[in-house]
C-alpha cells in the first residue's frame, strides 16, 4: 500500500483540526465568550433540573453591571453574597473602585466563570455554580500577575435585608435563621413553601476575624484587619476577613458556600453537608451543560447579538424547568425561578408551553414530558386546568364553568413531535388532544352557531388579562365571538387531522379536516369585516359588530392577525390584512407588532394587553408570515423584537414579561420562560429562508 507524502498529509490534517476546532467552538458559544457588562447575555443561575427542590429552591443573579455595587450573587427573598477585597490600604467593594470590570467567560443556565481585577496586576477568577436550590459554590482564583509579593486581604460576606434571628459562628461558618414569606397569591392557593429555613455562609479557610453591620463596613474599620468578632441579629452584612501573601505569578484559591435547610434540619448536619461542597469538581458541571447545549442546532449569524439571543434563551428555558415532584410524574416548569413570583410559581398554563417549541430542540424528552403533566392530570371529561402544577389544580370555576387555558394544546404537541418523531408521545398526545377538543367546543359554543367563545374566567381563559381594550371599552369576553380563540380551534382541529394521518387513521384524519374547514368558512363569513379589511370580535347573538354602540366591537387588536397564523384568510384577505401589519401608524411599530394598534385611543406601548410586544404572539404573526411566503416581512418583525431583546440583555441582562413597541422599554416580570421562544424565530428562518 502506498502512503501520499507528507507534504499531501498536512494539508487534510490541518483542515480536519479547523473543522473539529470550528465545530467544538461553535457548539459551545457559551463556554467562550468574553462578554462585558455591554454585551447581549443573561446572567441569572439555578439549580440543574437534577438537583432541584421546589418548595426551598432559591436561585441568584449576578450583579455585575452597576458602578455602585460589587460583583455578587443576588436574589429577591435569600439575601444577596460575594466577596470584596483590601490590597494597601484600599478597599475594593463596588465596581467603581475595581481596576478592570468583569469580563464573563461562561455561562450556561447554572454557573458562570468570569475575571475581574479588583486591582493592577491582581487578576480574580471567580467560578459560581448553583449547585442544588439549596446550595450555591463559589470559587475565587486569585493570581499575583506583578513581579512583586502582594498582600491582598479577602472579605467573604453575605448580606439580608430582612432581619437574620439567632446568629452564630462555628469557626469558618456563619449560621442563622432565614425568614422567606410566601405572597399572598401562593397564600391564597395553599401553594407549600419552606418559610422558615436555616441560612449558613461557610469559607474554607479559618477566617483571621469577622464581624456584623447594618451596612458592609468602611474601609476605616477593616484597614488593620480588625473586624468586630460579633454577629447580631439586628446587621444586615456578616463578613469574614482574610489576608493572604502571594509571590509573583502564585495562584491561591478559596470557596464559599452559601446554602439554606430546612428548619427541621440539624445545624450541624446542614454546615457539614456545606463543607462537603468545598471539593466538589466544578468542571464536571461545565461539561454536563456543554453535553446539553451541543444538542441545539448550530446556526450562522451575521448579527452578533442574534446569536446571543438565540443561545440565551435556551438557557431562560432550561433554568426554569423544574424535577417531577408533588402530583407532576414528570418534569414540568415554573415562570421564573429569580425573582420568583406567587402566579409564576404555580404550574404550567398552555399559553407559557408555547416555549416548548424551541426547547424540544434542545431536550426532546423533557418537552414531551412537559405536556405529559397536562395529559396525566387531564380528567375524563377531557378537561384541562387552566394550571397545573406539582402542588396546584387551578380551575376556577365561573358562572358554572371551569376555567381551561387558550386551546393552543395540539398545534404545541404536533410541533414538538415533528422535531422528536416519537410516535409514542404522537399517540398520547391524539387521545388527549382529541377528548380536549372535544370538551373545548361542547363547552364554548353557547348559541351552538358553529363558532365558540371565551368562557368561565374569561378574561383569564382568553390569555390577554388585563388592559384589553375590547373587554374594558365594550364588554365581558363571553359575550363575543373571536378571531383569536376560533383561529386557535382551527389550529387544533388541523393539528389532530396531521396527528390523525401520521397514526394511519385516514378516516378521522379527513373528518378532523372537514371541522377546521367550517370553522375557516365562518370566521371569513362572520368576523372579516369587509370595509375595515380586518377581523373583529362580534356580538354573539347576532353577528353583529354593534354591542352597546355603532360598531363599537371594530377594535383592531392583535388578534386580528392570528387567523394568519391558523392559515385561515385566502390570499386577497391576506394582502388586505397585510396593509394594516405593515403601516408603520398602526401595527409595524418600531420593535414589534403590539397588541392594540397605535392609532387607537388606548394605545399604550408600554401598557399591558393594550399596547405592547409580547413575543409569543409576535412568534404567531411570524409564522402566519413564513406559512404565506412573506419572508422578508417575517425577518424584518423578526429583527424589529429582537433589538429590544437585545438591548435588555445589555442594559440589565435578563429576560423580560414583554417589550414596549416604540421604545427601549421593558415591563412588569423579568426573566420570564416565555420570551426563550425568541430561539424558535431564528431556527424557522433558516429553515425558511429562500434560495438568493
Amino acid at each position: 500500500m502506498r502512503f501520499p507524502s507528507k507534504p499531501a498529509i498536512l494539508p487534510i490534517i490541518i483542515l480536519v483540526f479547523h473543522l473539529f476546532q470550528f465545530e467544538k467552538s461553535f457548539g459551545q458559544y457559551l463556554s467562550n465568550l468574553q462578554a462585558t457588562k455591554d454585551d447581549a447575555l443573561f446572567t441569572t443561575y439555578a439549580a440543574p433540573i437534577r438537583r432541584s427542590e421546589y418548595t426551598i429552591d432559591q436561585a441568584y443573579r449576578l450583579m455585575w453591571y452597576d458602578e455602585n455595587r460589587n460583583v455578587e450573587f443576588i436574589s429577591k427573598d435569600g439575601g444577596n453574597f460575594g466577596s470584596a477585597f483590601l490590597s494597601s490600604g484600599k478597599l475594593c467593594s463596588t465596581l467603581a473602585g475595581y481596576y478592570k470590570e468583569p469580563v464573563v467567560t461562561t455561562s450556561y443556565p447554572d454557573l458562570v466563570k468570569m475575571f475581574f481585577y479588583p486591582f493592577s496586576d491582581l487578576r480574580v477568577e471567580a467560578f459560581f455554580d448553583v449547585y442544588s436550590s439549596a446550595s450555591a459554590i463559589v470559587e475565587y482564583k486569585i493570581i499575583n500577575e506583578s513581579h512583586q509579593i502582594s498582600t491582598v486581604s479577602i472579605l467573604p460576606y453575605f448580606s439580608f435585608d430582612g432581619k437574620t434571628e439567632n446568629p452564630e459562628i462555628f469557626g469558618n461558618t456563619f449560621s442563622g435563621t432565614l425568614h422567606k414569606k410566601r405572597d399572598s397569591w401562593m397564600i391564597e392557593h395553599n401553594i407549600p413553601y419552606e418559610e422558615n429555613l436555616k441560612s449558613i455562609l461557610a469559607v474554607d479557610f479559618e477566617p483571621e476575624s469577622y464581624g456584623s453591620y447594618v451596612r458592609f463596613p468602611e474601609k476605616t474599620e477593616i484597614t488593620n484587619l480588625k473586624l468586630n468578632n460579633r454577629v447580631s441579629d439586628n446587621a444586615h452584612f456578616f463578613v469574614f476577613i482574610k489576608m493572604i501573601f502571594l509571590n509573583p505569578g502564585e495562584t491561591k484559591t478559596f470557596r464559599m458556600i452559601r446554602s439554606i435547610g430546612k428548619e427541621d434540619i440539624p445545624i450541624e448536619k446542614l454546615v457539614a453537608a456545606s463543607r462537603n461542597l468545598f471539593k466538589t469538581n466544578l468542571e464536571e458541571q461545565v461539561k454536563s451543560d456543554e453535553n446539553l447545549f451541543d444538542k441545539i442546532p448550530k446556526l450562522k449569524f451575521a448579527n452578533k447579538d442574534h446569536e446571543a439571543i438565540y443561545w440565551n434563551s435556551f438557557s431562560l428555558i432550561r433554568q426554569c424547568m423544574m424535577p417531577p415532584e408533588g402530583a407532576c410524574q414528570d418534569n414540568y416548569y415554573v415562570f421564573s425561578r429569580e425573582p420568583k413570583w406567587g402566579w409564576g410559581y404555580g404550574g404550567q398554563v398552555f399559553h407559557e408551553s408555547l416555549v416548548m417549541l424551541a426547547y424540544v430542540f434542545m431536550d426532546p424528552q423533557s418537552a414531551m414530558n412537559s405536556q405529559r403533566v397536562y395529559m396525566k392530570r387531564q380528567q375524563p371529561s377531557g378537561y384541562i386546568n387552566y394550571r397545573t402544577g406539582p402542588y396546584l389544580d387551578e380551575q376556577i370555576e365561573t358562572n358554572g364553568q371551569l376555567t381551561s387555558s387558550a386551546p393552543w394544546y395540539n398545534w404545541q404537541n404536533l410541533e414538538i413531535y415533528k422535531v422528536s418523531r416519537d410516535k409514542k408521545f404522537l399517540n398520547e398526545a391524539y387521545n388527549s388532544g382529541e377528548k380536549f377538543y372535544n370538551y373545548y367546543v361542547s363547552n364554548r359554543d353557547s348559541d351552538k352557531d358553529g363558532l365558540c367563545e371565551w368562557g368561565a374566567d374569561a378574561v383569564l381563559e382568553s390569555v390577554r388579562d388585563a388592559r384589553v381594550a375590547v373587554w374594558d371599552k365594550v364588554g365581558w369576553p363571553s359575550n363575543f365571538e373571536g378571531p383569536d380563540l376560533n383561529a386557535m380551534l382551527v389550529s387544533e382541529a388541523k393539528s389532530l387531522a396531521y396527528m390523525a394521518k401520521e397514526l394511519g387513521l385516514n378516516n378521522e384524519s379527513s373528518k378532523w379536516n372537514e371541522d377546521a374547514n367550517k370553522r375557516i368558512s365562518l370566521i371569513n363569513r362572520k368576523l372579516w369585516d369587509e370595509r375595515s379589511g380586518f377581523y373583529f370580535n362580534v356580538k354573539k347573538e347576532n353577528d353583529s359588530f354593534t354591542f352597546k354602540d355603532s360598531d363599537d366591537l371594530k377594535i383592531k387588536e392583535i388578534i386580528g392577525f392570528l387567523p394568519l397564523w391558523a392559515d385561515v384568510p385566502d390570499t386577497i384577505k391576506t394582502k388586505i390584512l397585510m396593509k394594516s401589519l405593515t403601516n408603520p401608524d398602526e401595527f409595524w411599530r418600531n420593535y414589534g407588532v403590539p397588541t392594540l394598534s397605535a392609532k387607537d385611543d388606548y394605545y399604550n406601548p408600554i401598557g399591558y394587553w393594550n399596547g405592547p410586544v409580547w413575543v409569543q404572539w409576535n412568534y404567531l404573526i411570524f409564522r402566519g408570515l413564513l406559512d404565506y411566503g412573506y419572508y422578508a416581512e417575517a425577518e424584518e418583525l423578526s429583527d424589529r423584537v429582537m433589538l429590544n431583546i437585545a438591548y435588555h440583555l445589555k442594559k440589565d441582562h435578563v429576560f423580560w414579561e414583554f417589550y414596549s413597541a416604540d421604545d427601549l422599554q421593558a415591563g412588569w416580570n423579568q426573566t420570564y420562560i416565555w420570551a426563550g421562544i425568541a430561539a424558535r424565530f431564528f431556527i424557522d428562518l433558516q429553515n425558511a429562508r429562500p434560495e438568493r
